[in-house]
């Protein structure tokens, strides 16, 4: 199967299939980057095994482990191109935290 993906020209949206996402935020470290994606892959495994397990309580910690991680990438929550250097920071670091301490 293959997806249409295009990028908007300001950069904080992409395209899937005519639908509209909002981007990471492209000022996030590398390292920082990778920790968010990893806890994204680790939730969105626990959504997955938890929905074939039939199992409310974990799939909502996965969930929120999910919305948690996106936030950080600054992909929900307040969109990254409105906050300051410092909010973006705060941001990951307090997403990073939270996520960090769920390990």
């Amino acid at each position: 199967m293959t997806r249409e993906v295009e990028h908007t020209d300001d950069g904080r949206w992409i395209v899937v299939d005519g639908r509209r996402w909002r981007t990471a935020d492209p000022a996030l470290p590398d390292d920082v980057r990778t920790r968010l994606l990893h806890h994204l892959g680790v939730g969105r495994s626990g959504v997955r095994s938890a929905g074939r397990a039939d199992d409310p309580t974990a799939l909502a910690a996965a969930r929120a482990r999910v919305q948690l991680a996106k936030t950080g990438l600054g992909e929900r929550g307040e969109a990254w191109w409105e906050q300051d250097d410092d909010a973006r920071r705060a941001r990951w670091e307090t997403a990073l935290r939270e996520l960090d301490a769920l390990d």
